[in-house]
């Protein structure tokens, strides 16, 4: 449980920075702030996947929810316009608290009042309950709630306006409500626990989200409001918001269902303590159907699902959590899109096609392949389902495939073409792109090399003999190639970038994989250089800074517009996900573990305090390379999680 007290929730600076997530394993998700307030426009209480894991499409914002206590109407959630806060619901807060799901405890006049909100998993469904916990003697002889809903309709990254295309029509039966603003839209459902129903038909406009307009983005927004619920809370009031009909009498199935289900989560995974256990929950969300297969969201509230964060992401979300099904899923599921030897980056949100412009992908998804057979021994999995294509996929390297992507003679990969961004330093801002890396990036020269031995491993375990020799031979030249190189001798460290003479010497986190990977092309010595530069250079204790400092291009602070952010995205700005590789680095070049033991109580103790001060149990993507280290990016990462669950397994 994270638990917020009275302090933090009515303090509307603090409460509004707090985002919750509730998922739905398909895709779809609910999210918003403590304070109740939408401050972006991803936030709402249904975001259904209509085409899961994507298409989705925020059909519920939110509720405006009055409570009257003898007759008096207090207004218990929280709105920003342009020009006011009103009403300021959070004002009421005595708690907030992720029990397993958002739970808010209200105290108005005597009454005290529960709001809980969870998501139904496989359906794009929320189920929303209040009650009245307890009354003071001689208070509210009649309590009662009203619920407005503000419906959207529009995509997740869009913003809804006034139209005279919606369509204000609702249908109503005893115990149900259902709308269709758009005439080619779905229908969303409202069952209800015998509600008054009153029509409304009124806009709401100019409801203002300040994270929009801190990220440069538009950030105002009308929202339709169709009819309006009322209640008596003599009983407790239910709402299950659907794209199909529900019967509120399902709440408790739900409900219990849910908890059961994050139950067993924890108790197939068995995490140690409850910093690893808060963890395990976090890496579920991130779990989503695609097809008839898995996949892995990358995170929220805007990414899809992307082949590099997905192979990534594997270890830790599925493997490090006991659901090796999962594991072998996603990596089947994926085998089903290779293209010319290479695995998608990214789902498109819209359309069908994927896109393939990345060239680290497909090398992480043999690394997730070689990490799913260590933990399960099921050789034959890959054999049987896998190896033809691991052979094809190595076939194109050496032969060449998109983006400039080939074996040079010298037995290391080069990649890249003016203007594409392909490695996971990939910020872009139209034609603009700030890191290139054009040539042969060290990261890539690492996860070939570890693809290489990977394959050796597989072709000796199935008898192919002739593949065992060639991936031999071609590991062992892109090792001899490598360390002649890679080393810059004048500063311990390897070279970010060689292209044709040009080395780039600029000090990133990119070679602590050529220490972390588990076939590694570097002596013991220069490893522990290596990680001696990583640690003095760039470390933070919420990960590792995607530039030194001192160098000319740092930038230290990532706000401001589209283009500052992109163009500070790489250039210093901290990454949750590397400490995964900076810990497994400690560990391999300090093996009686005693600097491993510092580092890890540092490390847990910074993300311990993260999981409670921007994403309410979950890992930012970034943050700023300066401190205080602000949270910045996405709130809910999925390597940023699974990273930590990996090396603290």
């Amino acid at each position: 449980m994270i638990r917020y007290d009275q302090n933090i929730c009515t303090d509307f600076e603090k409460s509004k920075r707090l985002e919750w997530l509730e998922t739905n394993g398909i895709g779809g998700f609910a999210c918003s702030t403590v304070s109740t307030a939408n401050t972006r426009r991803y936030h709402g209480l249904l975001t259904a996947a209509t085409n899961p894991p994507l298409g989705r499409l925020i059909l519920l914002s939110r509720f405006e929810e009055t409570v009257r206590i003898d007759g008096t109407p207090h207004g218990i959630t929280t709105s920003i316009y342009k020009d006011a806060v009103q009403p300021k619901g959070h004002s009421y807060l005595r708690e907030f608290r992720l029990d397993p799901f958002p739970i808010w405890v209200y105290e108005i006049d005597g009454v005290e009042l529960e709001r809980r909100i969870f998501m139904v998993n496989g359906e794009n469904t929320t189920v929303c309950r209040w009650k009245v916990l307890s009354k003071v003697a001689g208070h509210g002889t009649t309590v009662e709630l009203e619920l407005k809903p503000l419906v959207s309709f529009v995509s997740y990254h869009h913003l809804q306006n006034s139209s005279a295309r919606i369509n204000t029509i609702f249908e109503s039966s005893e115990d149900s409500v259902a709308v269709q603003p758009l005439g080619d839209g779905p229908r969303l459902y409202f069952g209800h626990s015998r509600a008054e129903v009153q029509p409304t038909g009124h806009w709401y406009y100019s409801l203002e989200y300040p994270i929009e307009r801190e990220r440069g983005f538009d950030s105002s927004e009308d929202l339709f409001q169709p009819f309006a619920l009322g209640f008596d809370l003599a009983d407790e009031a239910v709402v299950i918001a659907s794209t199909k009909p529900k019967k509120h009498a399902s709440a408790d199935a739900y409900e219990e269902a849910e908890i059961d289900r994050r139950n067993k989560l924890i108790e197939i995974a068995d995490p140690k303590g409850p910093f690893k256990r808060r963890l395990v929950l976090a890496a579920d969300q991130f779990i989503v159907d695609r097809g008839e297969g898995k996949t892995i969201l990358a995170g929220y509230p805007w990414f899809s699902d992307w082949g590099r964060d997905t192979m990534i992401a594997l270890p830790g979300l599925a493997l490090s959590t006991n659901r090796e099904g999962i594991a072998k899923n996603i990596l089947l599921e994926f085998s089903n899109h290779i293209s010319e030897g290479m695995i998608p980056n990214r789902f498109p949100d819209e359309g069908e096609t994927p896109e393939y412009n990345t060239v680290d992908a497909t090398l992480w998804y043999f690394e997730a392949i070689r990490a799913y057979v260590e933990k399960t021994k099921d050789f034959s999995f890959v054999k049987d389902s896998l190896y033809e294509a691991l052979v094809e996929i190595i076939y194109w390297h050496r032969r060449g495939t998109r983006f400039g992507i080939k074996l040079d003679e010298d037995g290391l990969l080069k990649a890249g073409v003016p203007g594409w961004q392909l490695t996971w330093m990939d910020a872009k801002f139209g034609d603009e792109v700030f890191t290139p890396r054009i040539g042969k990036p060290v990261e890539i020269q690492a996860l070939w090399y570890n693809a290489l031995e990977t394959m050796r491993l597989f072709a000796g375990e199935f008898g192919d003999d002739d593949g065992k020799h060639l991936y031999s031979e071609m590991a062992s030249t892109a090792k001899k190639t490598f360390n002649r190189d890679f080393w810059f001798k004048d500063g311990g460290y390897l070279y970010d970038v060689i292209d044709g003479d040009q080395k780039d010497a600029s000090i990133r986190p990119n070679q602590i994989f050529a220490v972390s990977l588990r076939n590694s092309m570097v002596s013991m010595y220069r490893a522990k250089r290596i990680v001696q530069t990583v640690e003095k250079e760039l470390f933070t204790p919420l990960g590792l800074r995607s530039l030194a400092v001192g160098d000319p291009a740092y930038r230290g602070i990532y706000k401001g517009s589209p283009h500052e952010r992109d163009s500070s995205y790489h250039q210093g700005t901290v990454w949750a996900w590397l400490m995964g590789a900076f810990v497994e680095s400690l560990r391999r070049t300090y093996p009686k573990g005693r600097k491993f033991r510092q580092y890890e109580l540092k490390i847990q103790r910074g993300f311990a305090e993260h999981l409670k001060e921007n994403g309410v149990g979950q890992v930012s993507e970034i943050f700023d390379g300066d401190k205080p280290h602000e949270p910045r990016g996405c709130f809910a990462q999925a390597w940023s999680v699974a990273e930590l669950l990996r090396v603290f397994d």
